[in-house]
């Protein structure tokens, strides 16, 4: 990758939330090389805007180049934002209130072996 694009921010050139699954990065690649389409339009900046695209969906595909930029990526625009202390999500607990009873184990009856009668 280019200089250029390492410090282009890969989510936006796909237009993907930082939080997009795999399926949500894929879909949104084929929708801008649909908008591109370089096979039609040959011009510089069709071309070198396909090549951000391509490079975006090249990092974010591969979970171990996701992870890395992940990294970057939060450092990077961490920075603007006030140092708040992160808060860690309250935990749930599941309470069972009284005796729990086990299912009846599964039964099945004899099995007959013998012609079908019709």
């Amino acid at each position: 990758m280019h200089a250029r694009d390492q410090r282009a921010d890969l989510y936006a050139v796909l237009g993907v939330e930082p939080s997009a699954t795999a399926e949500v990065i894929t879909s949104a690649f084929r929708a801008r090389v649909r908008e591109l389409r370089p096979d039609t339009s040959v011009d510089a900046d069709t071309a070198e805007r396909f090549g951000e695209v391509r490079a975006a969906y090249d990092t974010l595909r591969d979970p171990v180049l996701r992870a890395a930029y992940d990294q970057t990526y939060e450092r990077t625009h961490d920075r603007g934002r006030a140092s708040a202390p992160r808060v860690r999500p309250p935990r749930r607990y599941l309470v069972v209130l009284g005796t729990v009873r086990p299912e009846p184990q599964l039964r099945a009856g004899p099995v007959q072996w013998g012609p079908l009668s019709r």
